[in-house]
């Protein structure tokens, strides 16, 4: 599980859209609709690559809280 909120929070403060988001880590966008949604995980590869585009330094706050 992850903090939806905290990374919700991120998301907007990095100004991209949720489409820019998911080209970046190379998924659909439904896809990343459904891990928000907690209808799936995030893998390792995903949660390194939203912390380099959203600019999380602290990603255990988010994905392993």
């Amino acid at each position: 599980m992850f903090e939806k909120e905290k990374l919700t929070a991120y998301i907007m403060k990095s100004g991209l859209s949720m489409q820019q988001i998911a080209d970046k880590m190379g998924i659909h966008i439904t896809t990343l609709y459904r891990k928000m949604n907690r209808e799936g995980d995030f893998n390792w590869k995903e949660i390194i690559i939203l912390c380099y585009v959203l600019s999380i330094r602290n990603p255990e706050e988010i994905f392993f809280a």
